[in-house]
């Protein structure tokens, strides 16, 4: 970066031409070439292979036309085909917006708050973790019997691009508390507790709710989690149909991990809602896990990263 190649001639240096002084001899005009802006030359001049004399002609003394700059309006449709095509891109691989469309998550997401959604880590093999706020397809009928929108054309077609959530898509948002090998239990009001350590939920769980249910329909219960499947909880314990509601389904109310979209990370709107979804910090308490994980696969995605960060910090310091 910033190398700049000049003075250089074309010609043998020192040769003598006959019949004309030595100190005549003029340089190359053509051959200093540079690898950024000259503060003496303008701005959009390039390197063409062609040989120009002074006076801007060229070859034979005829006159060098200027390229005529396109039209914006010409140029208009590309830049929005490779905008588009982008957004599909970003939407597919990287991060796509959802719509929060119930209470179930207060006060930690509001009705109406839009999140978006980090879909990358998943691809490196990265699987859900207790505490993350996770987006899930419905794994087995969890929204029967709740309405439905009729989105209209540019809804549709913005929902396809990734700009809005899709109406269709069946999804729901939930944060995981328990994971594949951890046992589970509710007695009485709380606290949850997960392998046997109790869970300080005080910072997301709604305010004037406790940890679990008295109820006969699912809020007392003690699960082991199956390995490939997740349990999840709304942070409004007390208005949410989570996984506690849907134990009778076929997978016993726990979500299959090949149905995770991917983490809520940020809360994008409203803007005075902006803020991060971070782990809270009591799932982070000694003796939480109950075995090991497996070495190699959570440091798998930083291990790739590190391994393309490398190559192009080197590469930089060699340029500078």
């Amino acid at each position: 970066m910033g190398d700049v190649a000049v003075g250089a001639r074309s010609g043998h240096d020192g040769e003598e031409h006959r019949g004309r002084p030595a100190e005549s001899a003029v340089p190359a005009a053509d051959s200093a070439v540079t690898s950024g802006s000259d503060s003496g030359a303008p701005e959009d001049d390039r390197v063409t292979g062609e040989h120009t004399t002074a006076g801007g002609q060229g070859p034979g003394g005829t006159a060098r036309t200027p390229k005529k700059p396109r039209s914006f309006w010409k140029e208009l449709p590309i830049l929005i085909g490779i905008a588009l095509v982008l957004a599909l891109l970003i939407k597919t691989f990287l991060v796509q917006a959802f719509s929060i469309p119930s209470d179930s998550m207060q006060n930690t997401l509001q009705q109406g708050d839009r999140v978006l959604v980090d879909k990358l880590t998943p691809w490196f093999g990265s699987e859900p973790e207790r505490g993350e706020v996770v987006v899930f397809h419905d794994p087995d009928n969890w929204l029967a019997g709740e309405p439905t929108t009729d989105p209209n054309a540019l809804q549709t077609f913005l929902s396809w691009i990734g700009l809005m959530p899709s109406a269709e898509e069946k999804d729901l948002i939930k944060r995981v508390v328990g994971v594949g090998g951890d046992t589970l239990e509710c007695k009485g009001t709380g606290p949850l507790t997960v392998n046997g350590k109790a869970l300080n939920e005080q910072s997301y769980v709604y305010a004037g709710n406790t940890p679990c249910s008295v109820d006969d329909q699912g809020g007392q219960f003690k699960v082991k989690v199956p390995e490939g499947y997740i349990w999840v909880m709304g942070d409004h314990r007390q208005n949410s149909r989570d996984s506690r509601y849907n134990q009778a389904d076929k997978n016993h109310g726990m979500v299959p991990v090949k149905d995770v979209v991917g983490r809520a990370v940020v809360v994008a709107w409203p803007i005075n809602r902006w803020s991060t979804l971070p782990v809270p910090d009591t799932f982070d308490q000694s003796g939480l896990n109950a075995q090991p994980a497996v070495a190699g696969l959570p440091a798998a995605p930083q291990g790739l990263a590190l391994a393309g960060v490398v190559p192009v910090v080197w590469w930089r310091r060699r340029k500078q």
